[in-house]
This record gives structure tokens, sequence and C-alpha cells, in this order.
């Protein structure tokens, strides 16, 4: 089963918050939270929030090939979704890792590096037949991103 809005279906839900991490040459630049608001017609749109303020992104989702691409006025971002679930913890973990590129006005205009985010769900919430992959464990970047989003999330007391 899959999230449905317009003629997009898509393989993770939303509205959804992820906690993003992005880097360069292996440095850590920033950490965050990315909303992704909605997806129709394979549209994209949400947020990014690095600095305490949402800034706008546009882009596209790809279902058949699970890749995602977005702009925000200061990066290009791309990547592709990948989905674990954790039997023993009943927790269904979503990943979009990829690469971005920063553009004007941002001071690292023309630099690039990689990035990830993370959101994650009950297993039994979100059922998805076939894409989930059982008895791996996500990349290490996935627990630091879902480390920050829920602190993120519980630092207010409640979800953002």
């Amino acid at each position: 089963m899959v999230t449905s809005q317009g003629t997009a279906s898509v393989s993770f839900p939303f509205p959804s918050v992820w906690g993003i991490h992005s880097s360069i040459a292996g440095r850590t630049i920033i950490w965050g939270t990315l909303t992704i608001n909605s997806i129709i017609d394979n549209r994209v749109v949400g947020t990014v929030n690095f600095r305490g303020r949402p800034i706008p992104i546009n882009g596209f989702w790809n279902e058949s090939t699970k890749q995602i691409a977005f702009d925000s006025p200061y990066a290009t971002f791309s990547g592709n979704l990948t989905i674990i679930d954790d039997q023993q913890s009943r927790i269904r973990h979503f990943i979009l890792q990829g690469r971005f590129l920063m553009k004007p006005p941002s001071l690292q205009a023309g630099e690039s590096g990689s990035w990830i985010a993370t959101t994650d769900i009950a297993l039994n919430q979100f059922p998805v037949s076939g894409n989930a992959y059982t008895g791996q464990l996500p990349p290490v970047g996935a627990f630091l991103t879902s480390n920050f989003l829920h602190q993120h999330q519980n630092f207010w007391g409640r979800t953002i």
C-alpha cells in the first residue's frame, strides 16, 4: 500500500518530518529537519529547516525509481529512498540519501556534498508490499538523523 494524492502514489507517508544531515568532504556542515507537506502528481512541496527558519522546497518524486529531487533557494538535492523494516523493534525506517549542490546566494555556492534524511513509523502503520528490506541494518546516518529528529521534536515538548 502506498500513500496517494492526486495521481501520484508514494512509498512513504506524507505529510512527514525527517531529520536531515549534510556534509561536504566528510565534514558535517549542518543538521536540520526536512518536511514533506505533499506530493501531488509527482511534485514535492515542503520545507527544509537548518537554522530555525523553514525554507521552501519544490521538486519531483519518481515512484518507479524511488528517486527524489528538490530545490531550495540555496541548494539542489537529489537522492534515493530506501525502506528498512526492523521486525524486532516493529519500526519501519524511511531513508532518503543522495547528493546536493550549493548555489548562489550561498557562501558555499559551487560546493557539493552528501545528505541523508530519515523518518520512521510503527511497522503496522504504513504497509508497503514488495518495497521493504527486512533484516538489513540502516546506515549509521539513519540512527543519527533519527535521534536528531526525535530530540528536536521533544525539545519544545511537542512535535513540529
